[in-house]
């Protein structure tokens, strides 16, 4: 399958370089507050880096600010991740400021500013084929999906989503996106799933909400 191929198709690179510096500059001044913060509160790290699948199932570091502690049990293991996030966090996810550093992604050209969100790569091998497409495009700090319930929808959903993303990407798509996610991200709605705690992770059997 191929995406559609049009003058946005050509202009979505330079326009994503373009976005990303301006929000890069505009949002500096959190960026290097928050980072600060961050550092005195104990964190060894401000940033959270880890492994995501791009472009054609490529990996490559996504970087975001570090939302939770290392806590761990009395056996040394990492507590669930609702049990992790820190005050901080908590403020960092709900106002997005937490995917700031995302930007520096878009400017080095492992995402976009619109695409499906990047997955982890264990989740390659678990995907049908309709859900593989979504790796036809570059991954995206947002998308359909998150302008659509972001977290309260199921992964089937999700995938349904990118796969419409993919299937229809044009730059008025990427525009609509873009203003709807101002609106999404004002509103907070869907940072987390149904029961205040992050989506469940993804198992392959097109399940619901993971709680």
């Amino acid at each position: 399958m191929e995406t559609n191929v049009g003058i946005g198709y050509f202009l979505k690179r330079p326009l994503d370089v373009i976005i990303a510096l301006f929000f890069l500059l505009l949002l500096s001044p959190f960026f290097v507050l928050i980072y600060f913060i961050l550092k005195l509160s104990g964190c060894n790290k401000a940033f959270f880096i880890q492994k995501r699948a791009g472009l054609h199932g490529k990996t490559f570091n996504l970087m975001k600010f570090r939302t939770m502690s290392d806590c761990t049990d009395e056996h040394g293991r990492l507590l669930d991740d609702h049990l992790r996030i820190h005050p901080l966090g908590n403020f960092l996810r709900s106002s997005s400021l937490d995917e700031i550093p995302q930007l520096l992604n878009v400017i080095k050209g492992d995402m976009s500013i619109v695409g499906p969100r990047p997955l982890l790569p264990e989740y390659l091998p678990l995907y049908t084929e309709e859900q593989r497409k979504r790796h036809l495009v570059k991954p995206g700090i947002t998308g359909l999906a998150q302008v659509n319930g972001r977290n309260l929808i199921s992964w089937e959903s999700k995938f349904n989503f990118d796969q419409s993303y993919v299937e229809n990407c044009s730059l008025g798509l990427d525009i609509k996106i873009l203003f709807k996610t101002l609106s999404v991200v004002f509103s907070t709605r869907g940072v987390n799933g149904a029961h205040g705690a992050p989506l469940g992770r993804f198992n392959g059997t097109n399940e619901s909400l993971a709680v």
